[in-house]
């Protein structure tokens, strides 16, 4: 069951797909906090945040 409020996980290739954006760039723009930071979950596992990532498209575009 599927609720407004239920967050999904992107990895790092779909994060790509969604932006535009290249791994190298998504890290750095991370490490000086123009992007969204990963969530860890597991020992080599990251993952973005969907509504998060959503909003930092939503606000490049407003910002235009």
């Amino acid at each position: 069951m599927h609720s407004d409020t239920d967050e999904r996980l992107l990895t790092l290739k779909e994060v790509q797909h969604k932006t535009g954006l290249g791994r190298t760039t998504v890290y750095k723009m991370v490490k000086k906090g123009d992007f969204p930071p990963q969530v860890q979950i597991g020992p080599r596992s990251v993952r973005w945040l969907q509504t998060e990532i959503d909003h930092w498209i939503n606000s490049r575009v407003e910002r235009r």
